[in-house]
């Protein structure tokens, strides 16, 4: 079972069991599938910034963009669509990158540790903490949690399913996403 976080010099420390990080993990790959770029970078930083720049983004694609992806992914202007979308093509690139990059080293972490402790350099603490916001933010879509009522009724209805919670995946994913909101807030103090 999994104990909170602690800062330890310049290491921060947890308990986590292995099926409790597998769990975790997955839910980072999934989430580093549905933002890497999905087009062909080179992996010269300069070339694919300089061909990133100016591309401009599809309107069908946008329109048909799976909802988590457009919450982690939000237009930079609400109101002028022309605004946000050569935004979008300026930013959107490099943005996806960064997001990748969090999500690859949290689930390096996480997947070279073994036993039950985890320890984390700070860069790794710090990826890890902006990847479960990513997770989280994808999860929340799915659920869709907008306010905090609909979060109360998701909690009502995880505990009246009681042990049964495991055979409705919507109720399952709501644990996922209380963990993960324990996980990060326990990183958060500790990096504090």
């Amino acid at each position: 079972m999994a104990t909170p976080f602690k800062r330890k010099g310049s290491r921060v420390v947890a308990k986590m069991a292995p099926e409790e990080r597998e769990v975790v993990s997955e839910l980072l790959t999934q989430t580093r599938q549905l933002v890497a770029p999905d087009d062909g970078t080179t992996g010269d930083p300069v070339e694919d910034m300089m061909a990133s720049i100016g591309r401009t983004a599809d309107p069908d694609e946008l329109a048909s963009r799976d909802p988590a992806l457009a919450r982690l992914l939000p237009d930079g202007h609400r109101e002028d669509a022309e605004v946000a979308s050569e935004f979008r093509s300026l930013t959107e690139h490099g943005l996806r990158q960064r997001k990748a990059a969090n999500l690859s080293t949290a689930i390096t972490a996480l997947d070279t540790t073994r036993g039950d402790k985890l320890e984390l350099d700070l860069g790794q603490a710090q990826a890890l903490l902006i990847a479960l916001t990513d997770v989280r933010l994808a999860l929340g879509e799915r659920l869709e949690l907008r306010t905090d009522d609909d979060g109360d009724r998701l909690q009502h209805d995880i505990a009246e399913a009681g042990d049964a919670v495991g055979e409705d995946p919507r109720l399952l994913t709501g644990l996922y996403y209380d963990f993960l909101t324990w996980m990060q807030e326990s990183l958060a103090h500790a990096l504090l």
